[in-house]
């Protein structure tokens, strides 16, 4: 387990508090939570033949968020990592029953990566714990901030760039509708076959060149309006390579993070108008190896910060 250390003012009180104070603190079981749940894997990385080192990224992550301000009514809980060290499909089913455990106790989880085959795990965990609660079927939007499609085709095996091609095949095994949204799309990333899938499929996607916040408004609302459940993932490889360094593949021209950071408090406010619950994000393709001056690392604890700030209660 990680542990959590950083700076106290004790002269503050209560409102000088910072994340490494208040995590996995006992009692106010009727507040309001967020559980970290981390998957320590680059095996998907590197079978996408980038570049090593995404397994340190949940701990990086920890690190950068643990001296940040705690300003909000709620819990803060820390499940540790699953680690993947030979078998991915074996270590995403087990950060999967640890994202399941978390929301069926009504908590809202914040993934840890790694490689962005943490997708797979996340959804996997969101849709088996919505069969456990309940035999209504849920329908699942996913938005992807991110360069590339990750729709790769998973055969000979999976990796961090198959994880949206095996939620839709799982979505047509099962006869549920593929909800998907991918905005930050680099046409210099991504090849015509991945855009043809994509097409096929109804993905809907913003261009890295198109993404103010109207568009991003425009493209996601009327998928918002037909889902029940959301869940948001960060890539890291979305942002460009000066503000986020540490990734497998660099971004030469990248997104806005106020940008983004706009879109995530707009889907927060969108959960009562639309009528659906965002239950899940995870950041993914942290990379320390190839940080620089923890900038990275950094921007992936200010935006889970701005995740817990659209959705948590100010105390």
């Amino acid at each position: 387990m990680f542990n959590w250390q950083g700076r106290t003012d004790t002269e503050d009180g209560n409102k000088g508090l910072r994340w490494h104070q208040v995590v996995n603190q006992q009692g106010h079981s009727d507040l309001p939570a967020i559980n970290l749940v981390g998957l320590a894997s680059d095996l998907g990385v590197r079978a996408n033949k980038g570049r090593p080192g995404a397994n340190e990224g949940p701990v990086s992550i920890r690190e950068a968020l643990a001296n940040l301000p705690w300003h909000w009514g709620a819990r803060l809980i820390d499940s540790g990592d699953t680690l993947a060290d030979s078998d991915l499909s074996d270590a995403q089913s087990h950060y999967a029953n640890a994202v399941s455990q978390a929301l069926l106790q009504s908590q809202f989880v914040l993934g840890l990566g790694g490689g962005h085959e943490i997708a797979w795990g996340s959804y996997q965990g969101l849709y088996n714990a919505l069969q456990t609660s309940s035999h209504q079927t849920k329908k699942i939007g996913i938005v992807n901030f991110d360069a590339h499609f990750d729709l790769r085709r998973p055969a000979p095996y999976t990796s961090s760039g198959t994880p949206f091609r095996q939620i839709h095949a799982h979505c047509e095994q099962h006869g549920d509708d593929f909800q998907y949204a991918c905005i930050g799309i680099s046409r210099a990333a991504n090849t015509k076959a991945l855009f043809d899938f994509a097409d096929t499929t109804g993905t809907r996607y913003l261009l890295d060149t198109q993404c103010t916040l109207d568009a991003a408004k425009a493209l996601l609302t009327p998928m918002l309006q037909n889902v029940d459940q959301l869940y948001v993932t960060i890539c890291l490889d979305a942002f460009p390579a000066s503000a986020a360094p540490g990734v497998s593949a660099p971004s030469a021209l990248g997104i806005d993070v106020l940008f983004v950071i706009q879109v995530l408090h707009f889907l927060a406010q969108q959960q009562a108008a639309c009528n659906y619950r965002w239950a899940l994000c995870d950041i993914a393709e942290m990379n320390p190896a190839f940080d620089i001056d923890k900038r990275t690392a950094k921007l992936a604890a200010r935006l889970g910060f701005e995740v817990a700030d659209a959705l948590l209660p100010t105390r």
